[in-house]
């Protein structure tokens, strides 16, 4: 139990404490292995822990964001990586994908980013809170974004242009935001354990409900009814008007997302001991528990069809499961369809596995979010044709070689490469390094 006392630390403090001791717990635990191990689902490409998801209306998109300060945007039917938006200093904790296919990510150096579908910087960049953006949602009629953040505030940007509104009232960190389905109010939730319904009608205060523990997340459901997730482990269920409806006891450790099915029969909780739990609203009761990794699931979110979740966390994994049965879904082909397999058994192929959501290898697969690698050694960086490169590398003098190669993961693309839009990802292992290098030179000839 997570309860509230004289004691307990600012929000900004306690959050960033419990995401950074995550964070840490995630690289420690992973370290080489993450990047070594068999790839346990289709979409693998950030160099750090996934903090946030969201999917297309038509179910064919998704788009990320994650701790190591970039956002991807996937082909949910190709299983790949199709763009890297590079814009935020630090985490991306927040993504949305608006009616129009733009994309949209937040971060905790308090700025919005607003994408076009293939172009290399965002059409727009919004600027206002004081603290770090930590959730998102959009108005049923695409006109509104909403963002809350650490600087106890929830804003309203209208998409069309103009300046913000902003609703104040918790005492410390809006955590979750969302709006009632036919578009009347805005619901956040806040470190503070409330929940506030603004009305947007008319002017007036909102409706404050105080609950037993501190708040990560909120959703709402076509019927307008309100959850709220919890740092003690439970989903607190709330009417449009904020009468307490009911609880669950969901899971045993801090839920930091929720998610509604499209039909709102159904609720995902997802918390930081690695597990989602699948909760019926009717009956408020717990359908299953998937287990997951063991790190944290930092982000959930269902597609379209109702049954399918995504998740992503502290393994830098997006996975796909089958909220039914609790089983994951499509895992990677080792056959004919698996760009790999006739590497099998190769630890340089292990090691790349991590990368090829990003990169292809052979002449006609073109490129992806990344350069395609095929021909890369004596090549210059920034010359492949065709692909839409960071101005900033252009002007760097280093040419692909298996000792600028092994360089590049050893300290780090942020810093072997400054304003490149690549995910940080390290090989700490000089072996795992030599032997990707080995692969390269083989595998992209």
């Amino acid at each position: 139990m997570y309860p509230r006392t004289a004691a307990t630390l600012d929000a900004g403090t306690a959050y960033m404490r419990l995401s950074l001791r995550c964070l840490i717990w995630c690289v420690t635990l992973l370290g080489a292995a993450a990047a070594r191990g068999p790839a346990e689902a289709q979409l693998r490409g950030h160099g750090g822990p996934i903090r946030a998801l969201a999917v297309s209306a038509d179910g064919t998109t998704a788009l990320s964001g994650s701790f190591d300060a970039s956002a991807i945007r996937w082909s949910l039917r190709d299983n790949l990586a199709e763009q890297v938006l590079r814009l935020h200093e630090s985490a991306v904790n927040a993504v949305a994908i608006l009616n129009d296919s733009r994309t949209v990510t937040a971060g905790a150096d308090a700025i919005i980013g607003i994408w076009t579908p293939g172009k290399p910087v965002p059409d727009r960049i919004l600027r206002g809170h004081e603290g770090p953006i930590v959730a998102l949602a959009v108005s049923p009629d695409g006109a509104t974004l909403a963002s809350a953040s650490w600087d106890r505030t929830v804003r309203l940007w209208p998409l069309a242009g103009g300046p913000p509104v902003t609703l104040e009232g918790h005492q410390q960190s809006a955590n979750g935001v969302a709006f009632a389905p036919d578009g009347t109010a805005v619901v956040s939730a806040g470190y503070d354990a409330t929940v506030r319904i603004w009305p947007l009608a008319r002017a007036g205060s909102p409706i404050a409900v105080e609950l037993p523990a501190p708040l990560n997340a909120a959703t709402t459901a076509p019927d307008g009814e309100i959850a709220a997730a919890a740092a003690d482990g439970h989903v607190y269920f709330l009417s449009p008007s904020g009468q307490r409806l009911g609880v669950t006891e969901a899971l045993p450790a801090p839920i930091v997302a929720l998610a509604s099915s499209h039909d709102g029969t159904r609720i995902a909780a997802a918390g930081v001991n690695g597990a989602v739990a699948l909760i019926d609203r009717q009956s408020r009761s717990v359908v299953r528990t998937s287990a997951g990794s063991g790190v944290p699931v930092w982000a959930v979110v269902f597609l379209p069809d109702g049954r399918t979740l995504l998740t992503g966390g502290g393994d830098r994994i997006i996975r796909r499961w089958d909220a039914e049965s609790g089983e994951l879904l499509d895992p990677p082909e080792r056959g004919v369809d698996d760009p790999l397999a006739v590497f099998a058994g190769e630890p340089g192929a292990q090691v790349f596995r991590a990368c090829v959501a990003c990169h292809s290898l052979a002449p006609d697969q073109g490129s992806r979010a990344g350069p395609s690698l095929h021909g890369i050694f004596g090549r210059r960086i920034a010359s492949l044709p065709g692909y839409n490169y960071s101005e900033a590398l252009e002007h760097l003098d280093i040419v692909w070689t298996p000792e600028t190669l092994a360089k590049l993961f050893e300290i780090g693309p942020a810093r072997y490469t400054p304003g490149t839009k690549m995910p940080e990802q390290r090989i700490s292992s000089r072996e795992d390094r030599d032997a990707l290098v080995e692969f390269l030179r083989r595998a992209t000839r």
